[in-house]
Formats: C-alpha cells, sequence, structure tokens
C-alpha cells in the first residue's frame, strides 16, 4: 500500500493516470483507507480475473464513489478479449474487442457518456471540437467511415492519417440532452462494422451502470464471504447447543416434517458422541489448520478458515472463507443432517438393511446416494489437496483427509447403537408422535 501510494503521488502532476491490475477491487484485501482510495486520482483502472463470470456477465464496468473508472476485461484465455484505449485532447475512449473480428472501430470524440467524469477529464472541450474523430483498423485497407447522429446520415468520414478518420460538425446542434452516435466502418475485403453510443454536450446530465455490474465490482466480497461464513457457523452451533441443555421437546399432532426434524436433531445432541462430533467439527472449520503443507515452493506453512501463515508471515484470508463456506454447506451440514436421519431411522426401530426393504425404500435411497454424492465431493477435495500442495498437505488435514476417513466409521456408529442407547428416545417418540 505503501508503495502504490508513493506512486500515486509520483504520478498526481499528470494529465492522466491509468492502474492496471489483475484483481477487480471488490476481491483485493486492502488496509484502511483502502485500495480504491488510494487510486482515486486515476482515470482508469484496467482490470480482469472474473473471466465474464463464464459468459453471465460479458461487460463488467463501474465507476468508483471517487470518480475512478473500473474496467474489467473479459480473458484472453478462453474468450480471447482485448482492449484498446485512446486519449483524444485528454479525453478517455475505449473498446473491448474480441480478436479476429474486423474492422475495429473506437470514437474517441464524441466520448460516451457513460464513462465521462468530469473529475478527470476536461469535458467542456466536446462543446468546442471541430471534427468527429473515429480510430477504424482493419488487415484490409478502410473503404468507408459513415455517421449518422440520432438516425441522420451526417456523412463519410475522411482519413487523415494511420486509423484516423474525420468528420468535420458543429457540436452546438446537440446541445440539448442526450444524442445516439452511430458509425458504420467497412473495409476492401467486404468486412463491416457498426459501433454506436449515447453522448452529451452538457457536463450535469449522466448515465448510471448496470446495477449488477456496479455490485460485483463495487463490493468487497471477503467481508460479506466472512459474515457469511461466521453467521452459519453460529446458527448451527446456536441450535446444538440449544437441543443438548433443552428439555425434552413437546411435540404436538402427527409426525410431520418439522415434528420430526425437531425429535432427530433433540437425538443428535443428546448422544455424546455425536454431539461432539458436530460441535468440533463446526469449531474445527473455523479455528483450526485445515492443512499443513507445502504454501509456496519451499515454504511450509498452515491454512485457515481467517487466513494463511507461511513462511513467518500471515496473510489475511479472503477466498478462504468461501471455501469455508462450500464445506459447510456441502458436507459439514448435510453430514450432520444426514446423522439426525440416520438416527430417526433407528428410532423407528430400522437397522441399515431393515430399513432398505421398507415399502418406502424409494424415498430412502436417494438420501443415501445424496450423501454418498457429497461424500465423493469431500474425497474429491483430497486429491485435489494432495495435486495441489503436494503429500504434506495430503496427510496432515484434518479438515479433508482425515474427516474423509472419520466419516464412514461415525455413520456406522450411528447403525450399530444398541438398544439401551436408544431406548428413551424410542418411548418418547411413541409418547409424542401419533403413527
Amino acid at each position: 500500500m505503501e508503495e502504490l501510494l508513493l506512486l500515486a503521488q509520483e504520478s498526481s502532476r499528470s494529465n492522466h493516470t491509468i492502474w492496471f491490475g489483475h484483481f477487480t477491487t471488490s476481491t483485493i484485501l486492502s488496509p484502511s483507507p483502502g485500495i480504491r482510495s488510494i487510486m482515486s486520482s486515476a482515470t482508469a483502472y484496467l482490470c480482469g480475473h472474473l473471466h465474464t463470470l463464464g459468459g453471465l456477465m460479458p461487460v463488467l464496468h463501474t465507476r468508483h464513489f471517487q470518480g475512478t473508472l473500473e474496467l474489467e476485461v473479459g480473458d484472453w484465455k478462453d474468450n480471447r478479449r482485448y482492449r484498446i484505449f485512446a486519449f483524444d485532447h485528454d479525453l478517455f475512449s475505449f473498446a473491448d474487442l474480441v480478436f479476429g473480428k474486423w474492422p475495429v472501430v473506437l470514437v474517441t470524440n464524441p466520448k460516451s457518456l457513460l464513462y465521462s467524469c468530469t473529475k478527470h477529464e476536461p469535458l467542456e472541450r466536446l462543446l468546442h471540437s471541430t471534427h468527429i474523430r473515429v480510430l477504424a483498423f482493419s488487415l484490409s485497407s478502410i473503404t468507408s467511415v459513415i455517421v449518422k447522429i440520432d438516425g441522420v446520415h451526417l456523412g463519410q468520414a475522411i482519413h487523415l492519417s494511420g486509423p484516423i478518420f474525420i468528420l468535420k460538425w458543429n457540436p452546438r446542434n446537440y446541445s440539448d440532452g442526450t444524442h445516439n452516435i452511430e458509425v458504420i466502418v467497412q473495409d476492401s475485403a467486404g468486412r463491416s462494422k457498426t459501433v454506436h453510443h449515447i453522448f452529451s454536450i452538457q457536463e450535469d446530465i449522466h448515465l448510471r451502470f448496470d446495477p449488477l455490474a456496479s455490485f460485483i465490482l463495487l463490493t468487497d466480497f471477503y467481508i460479506v464471504a466472512r459474515v457469511l461464513f461466521l453467521l452459519i457457523v453460529l446458527i448451527q452451533i446456536t441450535i446444538l447447543i440449544t437441543f443438548r441443555y433443552r428439555g425434552h421437546p413437546k411435540l404436538k399432532g402427527s409426525p410431520g416434517f418439522v415434528n420430526l426434524t425437531l425429535f432427530s436433531l433433540h437425538v443428535l445432541s443428546k448422544i455424546n458422541i455425536f454431539y461432539y462430533f458436530v460441535l468440533l467439527l463446526t469449531l474445527y472449520t473455523v479455528l483450526g489448520p485445515w492443512f499443513v503443507g507445502e504454501i509456496t515452493k519451499g515454504k511450509l506453512g498452515c491454512l485457515f478458515s481467517f487466513g494463511i501463515f507461511v513462511d513467518g508471515h500471515f496473510l489475511q484470508g479472503s477466498l478462504t472463507f468461501i471455501v469455508g463456506i462450500l464445506q459447510l454447506a456441502f458436507f459439514n451440514i448435510p453430514l450432520m443432517a444426514y446423522l439426525c436421519w440416520s438416527l430417526l431411522q433407528r428410532c423407528f426401530g430400522h437397522n441399515f438393511r431393515s430399513h432398505l426393504h421398507q415399502d418406502k425404500y424409494l424415498k430412502i435411497i436417494p438420501v443415501h446416494l445424496l450423501m454418498l454424492l457429497l461424500y465423493i465431493w469431500q474425497a474429491y477435495s483430497c486429491y485435489f489437496l494432495h495435486v495441489t500442495y503436494g503429500t504434506l498437505a495430503f496427510f496432515f488435514s484434518p479438515l479433508w483427509t482425515w474427516l474423509t476417513l472419520l466419516t464412514p466409521v461415525l455413520i456406522r456408529r450411528v447403525w450399530i447403537l444398541n438398544s439401551t442407547e436408544l431406548g428413551n428416545f424410542v418411548v418418547l417418540l411413541k409418547s409424542h408422535l401419533s403413527f
């Protein structure tokens, strides 16, 4: 942060500053005053990382509250996206493009209203400009550049030099409200490209970015993930402890879903081995090292939910909370639910074999299959850990490897419980629920 602040200060007298980075600011951890504050003097921050969210968000652009544009560009790796940008009399313009599609067109004057910023740009120059200017590139020579504003044909821009095409205009004709400029470019190979955007000569008119894109780029997701992770943990622990220390549940009516759920939680919380296992597993997911291994080459470290200790340094957690949420949602909590369900089956007098031969086996088998799939996902996490961090991490991973080995033992323990351990619960179930 100190180094970035120094760079910001060194460039403070420049007409414009452009920041480049891999990560969006919403996925960067930074101490107060924060990364967005330090780059507030910049015209734009150009970044990537999100890969168009699998095609769901092909355009991820927004503006920080301090005025800096944040312009994520789709990846080159899978989507072959790239960007060109230009300054035309200190007015910033850009275009996000797909490699191999020609012609390439960028209208630099008048610039897009959506990306205009009075804090960083001399927008008054639009009113005094003499020409519409367009950058046009192609593998073949450009044959025509046709310009329209609000659907009215203004003429054909003439070639000035290099990729620059110009067309004389009078901006005062468009001094009120917003207007749409459309440029159609053709090359000698018969290829054509049409681009358009809204512009305005007035400085007090603004357009809003896509709310979803702004949410994705401006939300500090490591804070959201941390809060959600802790909230899930607190809810689970509260449920366990509440049922542990409350009396017998007062169940009324037929054995519906709610009554059976409350009863199964009561049974789980009252049997020590299951109560302490689930409670300690939840606490360990929050506090314990998930694995010990080679975090970076030649450097041993420990991974926790709240961060990483490696080579004498502590790195604050961000994505770790997302991994923790996935672990809770796709294994820890489903395992707790499966144990509750299995204990309920035992209270109804079934053992593992007998309950598979019930008339309702079509409702029973999917429960086992779902738990099996989640167990396979847990086992795959162990494999992924081994591939990513090596053998040491694989063997010294309580949250993944050890838990994967303990789970079948715990489930077996449910189905071999003797009648003495379940006797009181069976009596309680029969006394409160009508069969």
